[in-house]
């Protein structure tokens, strides 16, 4: 799958790189051709038309602890906003201090991804937003109990019929899904230094990192780090050409054939999202790496069977932090009070 693609983008990299030596720079026009802007407003979800009301309510149960059986975990817990929209751990702490299998991947700009979660097995934000809830490595709740929980604060009943109206009974778990799901859309990072170049400002990259995006695109990265997410929209084996070791892949974790069963999906995974990459450390679905060199090298041998020269690594490097955009702007909300009828944390 990664091979073919190898070809070609190593051709376009020698064109690229070619022009750029001889100041025939046609880089914008070849970025263009493989990359979108960040839209400035957030995308409408199908099916789920935000109001003011529903993302408000998103936003609570975003930041509700009370989803969680012990009362002591949120989404946010996790998904921190204001640390690239994940936690800085190689896996996260969830329910009686349990470590989840993988590394939590960021919630900024997931609105643009294929699938959620590193193995695709939810479809969308909507579906995402309900697995942590019953999740018993996670927040260790189930659907029945969250909404029992919510029903027993009177401020979200009455947030939750505000935030959708025509309904008769509207504190549901689909609707929890939903109400977090149109928060999470807003929870984009437009007007990057790669955004404002693809727009048209050639001076937004310096030179370095000019030449990163031409070794990205001429090596083959954007043979699978492509589109408005550089990422995120496709699937691909982790070890292509060259299979890391495990320590980067550990053999226990087979990927999406736990979703679909296929052995061709053994060791496959979603392809991350490359923007705000220089702030989510640590990196693979393994959280084994650190080092954002050591990830580009690393990503060389196994998906494009190249050994990257140091120099190389160095600008594509710099090219990668030109993907962090305007981070979320959010504050903290006031959540409704617990009353004597509300139920209690799990002992």
């Amino acid at each position: 799958m990664g091979i073919g693609w190898n070809f070609r983008y190593a051709a376009l990299g020698f064109c690229l790189l070619t022009s750029m030596a001889m100041g025939q720079d046609n880089l914008l026009d070849d970025a263009k051709s493989l990359f979108s802007p960040i839209p400035k407003d957030p995308p409408v979800l199908n099916s789920n038309p935000a109001t003011a009301e529903k993302v408000e309510l998103g936003k609570m149960l975003f930041f509700e602890p009370r989803l969680s059986e012990s009362h002591n975990i949120s989404c946010n817990t996790c998904h921190q906003i204001g640390f690239g929209g994940a936690d800085g751990r190689p896996t996260s702490i969830g329910h009686n201090w349990q470590h989840g299998g993988r590394n939590a991947p960021t919630v900024l700009n997931s609105v643009f991804n294929i699938a959620q979660f590193w193995d695709g097995r939810a479809a969308d934000l909507m579906e995402q937003a309900g697995g942590p809830i019953a999740n018993p490595i996670e927040m260790g709740s189930t659907p029945a109990r969250a909404v029992d929980q919510l029903k027993g604060i009177p401020g979200y009943v009455d947030a939750f019929r505000k935030a959708f109206p025509e309904e008769i009974d509207p504190l549901s778990y689909n609707n929890i899904g939903k109400a977090i799901a149109v928060f999470e859309a807003t929870l984009t990072t437009p007007n990057a230094p790669f955004d404002r170049y693809l727009e048209g400002d050639e001076k937004a990259l310096t030179v370095e990192e000019k030449k990163g995006l031409a070794l990205f695109m001429g090596k083959g990265c954007a043979s699978c780090h492509s589109g408005v997410n550089v990422g995120g929209g496709m699937y691909a084996p982790f070890g292509v050409v060259e299979k890391p070791g495990g320590d980067f892949l550990p053999p226990a974790d087979e990927g999406r054939k736990r979703v679909t069963g296929e052995l061709q999906d053994q060791y496959v995974f979603k392809v991350p999202s490359l923007r705000n990459v220089e702030l989510t450390a640590p990196y693979f679905h393994s959280g084994r790496a650190w080092d954002l060199d050591e990830v580009v090298a690393a990503m060389g041998t196994a998906q494009l069977g190249t050994r990257l020269a140091p120099e190389d690594v160095s600008s594509i490097v710099a090219f990668l932090r030109t993907l962090t955009g305007e981070q979320p702007q959010v504050t903290y909300p006031a959540l409704p009070p617990s009353v004597a009828t509300t139920p209690r944390p799990a002992p």
